[in-house]
């Protein structure tokens, strides 16, 4: 009772004098205001914990296939890594895989990255060349979207392959160099490409597989230094002449 009444006579002593109590208030303001800019921000502890995503795309596999294929191998390597604290997956019907490993509070986010690194190149060999070849990227980010940046043309002028495109180009790297972000994800990418359809009968007679004109376009889709021009050379014959 004694430290109730003590409470008591504390609070009546800032309400019986509200101009005390307020020039109070104004100095710890100024001084959190002006202390603010100068505590080390690097010894805060992380609120949230860390997270590791690794990303695979496995083309024409449909969301069954991927999880056989892809995300037990992977998953089976990556349990259990040191500080780990549990870890999410999802396959898509478009042959795109996603693990999200979650790490204790305190975890450093870099030693994590490589933990998970080392635990995937472990389930290299089982997993399809075509997977292996598209590469598996294995990056430390937060799954929750800080922003969506929305491109459109008013006017219509331009379809939705050409805006992917050009976001492609000119605005993912840009918004990658930006402090913070760890990778910039589309919603419905869209990419110029070539859809080739085969004769099956043609292909039989001719004794090819779909293989055979898949590695055909490939040695065709070559990107070859030109040189420089005849121009340039004869002026470069002549100056040694």
């Amino acid at each position: 009772m004694r430290r109730a009444e003590g409470c008591t006579h504390d609070f009546h002593f800032f309400i019986d004098r509200p101009i005390f109590a307020s020039v109070l208030s104004i100095v710890f303001l100024l001084a959190g205001g002006v202390a603010v800019f100068t505590l080390p921000v690097a010894q805060y502890p992380e609120v949230t914990p860390p997270t590791v995503l690794v990303t695979a795309v496995y083309p024409g596999a449909n969301a069954n296939t991927v999880r056989d294929t892809v995300g037990v191998p992977i998953e089976e390597q990556v349990s259990g890594v040191e500080g780990m604290m549990y870890m999410s997956s999802q396959s898509t019907n478009d042959g795109a895989y996603t693990l999200t490993v979650t790490f204790k509070p305190g975890m450093n986010s870099d030693m994590a990255q490589v933990l998970v690194q080392n635990r995937v190149s472990l389930a290299l060999p089982v997993i399809p060349p075509l997977v292996q070849t598209e590469g598996i990227n294995v990056q430390k980010m937060s799954p929750n979207t800080m922003m969506i940046v929305n491109l459109t043309s008013p006017d219509n002028r331009y379809d939705s392959i050409f805006l992917s495109n050009y976001a492609t180009i000119y605005i993912k790297d840009e918004l990658g160099r930006l402090p913070g972000v760890a990778g910039i994800t589309y919603l419905g990418q869209r990419n110029y490409s070539l859809r080739a359809w085969l004769d099956p009968d043609k292909l039989a007679s001719l004794k090819l597989s779909a293989m055979d004109v898949v590695t055909a376009i490939s040695q065709q889709n070559l990107q070859v230094a030109a040189g420089r021009s005849a121009s340039n050379l004869s002026r470069a014959a002549a100056n040694f002449s």
